[in-house]
Formats: C-alpha cells, structure tokens, sequence
C-alpha cells in the first residue's frame, strides 16, 4: 500500500502539510467536509501544491515532519524545487 505526503495552499496562502493513502479524497475533505483538518475548515479552498509517493507510513511521516518543520520561506523554496524537477 502507498502513503503520500502532501502540502495544500490555503486562501488565506499558508501551507497545511499532511499524509494520507488518497490525496484527491483527502483534499476534497479538507474543502468540502468536517473530515478535513481544522487548521483548513477556515481557509477554504486548499489547493494541493506538493504530493509525494512513499513506500511506508513511516517514511511519509518522517517527510511530513521534516516539512513541517521548515520554515515559509524554505516551504516555499521546496515547493518551487518540486516543480521545477
């Protein structure tokens, strides 16, 4: 089974970053149900930016905390090295 990291942009353009085996239904939560998480209930709609296929949980959750952990400006940097790879 896959696991994926991804990073959405919200309207109010801060970046929610998470993990999850189905990115299209877990973005279509976070714009459209109580499922989505609460940071993103208030900055609807969330525009999925970054995804990232990993082989376990484990290694899409090291990546979600290592992004986490970045800052604005590096979030941003490492958006803009994604999609220019």
């Amino acid at each position: 089974m896959s696991f994926f990291v991804y990073i959405v942009k919200c309207c109010d353009k801060t970046f929610y970053t998470g993990s999850t085996r189905n990115v299209q239904k877990r973005l279509h939560e976070h714009n459209n149900t109580k499922a989505g998480a609460k940071y993103t209930r208030g900055r609807r709609p969330v525009r999925l930016v970054y995804q990232k296929k990993c082989k376990s949980l484990a290694q899409a959750r090291a990546l979600e905390a290592k992004i986490k952990r970045l800052s604005r400006e590096e979030k941003m940097d490492f958006i803009k090295s994604y999609r220019a790879g």
